[in-house]
């Protein structure tokens, strides 16, 4: 699953390659608490085990899906 996060006053978004056995509705509810939380920092790991945070108050969106949807080139 891939999550692509916006943040304000940011040239570019922040993506992510999340695990297979992350479900978008956990990954949807970990941001959802944050951000109403005012959490400083939200920390999410990759596919490869790096971790990343963002500042919780910063985010301007958060666009969640799966590498097969998006294609390159013909089909």
């Amino acid at each position: 699953m891939d999550i692509r996060i916006g943040i304000v006053n940011a040239p570019r978004e922040v993506g992510i390659e999340m695990p297979d056995d992350n479900s978008a509705a956990d990954v949807k509810a970990m941001i959802d608490d944050a951000v109403a939380a005012g959490a400083g920092l939200i920390w999410l790991t990759d596919k490869k085990g790096r971790e990343i945070g963002f500042p919780a108050d910063k985010v301007a969106y958060v666009e969640i899906g799966s590498s097969e949807d998006q294609r390159i080139g013909f089909s």
